[in-house]
């Protein structure tokens, strides 16, 4: 299959970039290769930090916390922490050219920084790996942090004060983590340095302020789980940075592009992962939307059987996924309102 081809036909409808920014692109794309760099390959969950979130999505992120925390410790293999960030030659054209178009459309993106009293939205679908129960959660949060909402089973719209967060904790307010995001270099080589040399994301991760172990993953595998998590952001996503991380990415030796890639809702993207070597047996797409590039969700999938240590029945049949759709998001006025 042509994957050139596929992904032009994707972008038929996304902005056309100036004269100076195709010359740019074309230097890229000429000095790019098929050559692919061979890496240790290893598969790890990068513990969903808790960063700024609504109290009321704890108890599902948990869950999927130690699913994901069971899969890195049997997988994971030990941190390179002297190899040299690669250069951009080792990714496939293919997926150099459309994180490339992907910048392009995200660094034009209108945006404002919140305001204080203003709410952060967000409308998700979640799939069960277990029995494919379906969850919908729509939440809001003040960009200050002050206060949480959230529609129950009734759909009634709950709104609560909260306690002062823990930076400490990874606690932090959906204003703290604009300003860290803010915070981060917009030139792709700086962002990749930056993130692998970045201590925080070696240390346990906390959850309740209690220390959970985390195995450790090869430098490449730390920073695309790293980049694509600050990815999700959304709605606080300054726009250079989101265009510095597509660029980043496709410097990562193993990032590759799939079409026609399902999110939990059903809608087809295009699949954004990393396979640095042969394929690994769980693959984590990053759905993006074929002509915004916005992440549209999250598709886990499961390459063969998966056992946990002393357990006889696999805890993941090959084939199974564990799905998520972010169905809506932006920034509102009040709790209740919806962009």
């Amino acid at each position: 299959m042509d994957d050139l081809n596929l992904l032009q036909g994707l972008r038929a409808d996304a902005p056309e970039p100036d004269a100076a920014r195709l010359a740019a692109l074309r230097d890229r794309l000429t000095s790019a290769t098929t050559a692919t760099t061979a890496t240790a390959a290893a598969v790890t969950t990068l513990g969903r930090r808790r960063l700024w979130r609504p109290l009321a999505r704890r108890a599902l992120l948990a869950g999927t916390l130690a699913a994901g925390l069971a899969v890195a410790l049997t997988l994971a293999r030990p941190t390179d922490r002297t190899r040299p960030v690669p250069p951009a030659h080792s990714t496939r054209p293919g997926s150099v050219q459309l994180l490339e178009q992907a910048a392009l459309v995200a660094e034009r993106r209108p945006f404002r920084k919140p305001r204080p009293d203003q709410w952060v939205y967000t409308k998700t679908k979640d799939v069960q790996l277990a029995d494919g129960e379906t969850t919908i959660s729509e939440n809001w949060m003040r960009f200050d942090g002050k206060q949480a909402a959230s529609i129950d089973e009734d759909g009634e719209l709950h709104v609560s004060d909260l306690p002062q967060l823990d930076p400490g904790d990874d606690d932090l307010t959906p204003q703290q983590y604009y300003e860290k995001l803010a915070a981060l270099p917009t030139d792709p080589y700086k962002l990749l340095a930056h993130v692998a040399g970045d201590k925080h994301w070696l240390k346990p991760l906390m959850e309740d302020g209690v220390p959970i172990p985390r195995a450790p993953a090869p430098r490449d595998v730390r920073t695309f789980n790293v980049l694509t998590l600050y990815l999700g952001q959304g709605a606080i996503m300054p726009p250079k940075l989101e265009a510095t991380i597509y660029r980043a990415l496709a410097k990562i030796p193993g990032v590759k592009v799939e079409v026609g890639v399902l999110d939990a809702d059903d809608r087809p993207g295009i699949g954004l992962y990393h396979e640095p070597e042969g394929q690994l047996p769980i693959t984590r797409y990053y759905v993006l939307d074929s002509q915004t590039y916005r992440l549209l969700g999250t598709r886990t999938v499961w390459n063969r059987d998966q056992y946990l240590s002393g357990i006889s029945k696999p805890s993941a049949r090959k084939g199974s996924a564990w799905l998520r759709a972010d169905l809506a998001g932006g920034v509102v006025d009040r709790p209740g309102q919806i962009p």
